[in-house]
């Protein structure tokens, strides 16, 4: 998994409209990009709709926050409009950034082990650099934690 210094993965995502994502029109403020295992499920759209909850916050605050999965653009599109989600939604379907970033774990759920998304979030700084890792995220409170740490940037 990405550690606090490293540099931020050049992956290749697509947003919830199936656009490329720029990572160029991020350079020079923070970012957030947490990652989800499934769109739709209960954890998952707790954790997108605290997020979007501090929308504002993190706008004022300078950051963008992307939530990467494995899902398609479209289910993603039908995720947020479902759910009023502003926070930008990003398809990793061919799992090259949990790759790069390290997500993609073996998990185990009732002793039948296969891969997944861990649920995890990283801060990165104007730089580019992971400024904060939080691995193996607990939703409640979480996006709190992570727009608390962006304002101490």
């Amino acid at each position: 998994m990405l550690e606090q210094g490293d540099a931020l993965p050049a992956v290749a995502l697509k947003d919830a409209n199936g656009a490329d994502i720029d990572w160029g029109s991020y350079k020079g403020k923070p970012l957030v990009i947490y990652f989800y295992p499934k769109a739709d499920t209960p954890g998952c759209t707790n954790e997108a709709k605290d997020f979007t909850e501090l929308y504002d916050a993190f706008a004022a605050a300078g950051a963008s926050v992307i939530g990467v999965s494995k899902d398609k653009p479209g289910k993603l599109k039908k995720f947020a409009e479902k759910y009023g989600l502003r926070v930008i939604l990003a398809s990793d379907e061919d799992g090259g950034a949990c790759e790069a970033f390290g997500t993609w774990v073996e998990k185990s759920l009732y002793g039948r082990k296969y891969m997944g998304i861990e649920r995890a979030t990283f801060l990165f700084d104007a730089d580019g650099k992971a400024a904060r890792v939080w691995p193996k995220v607990k939703v409640k409170g979480h996006a709190q934690e992570v727009l608390e740490a962006v304002k101490a940037l």
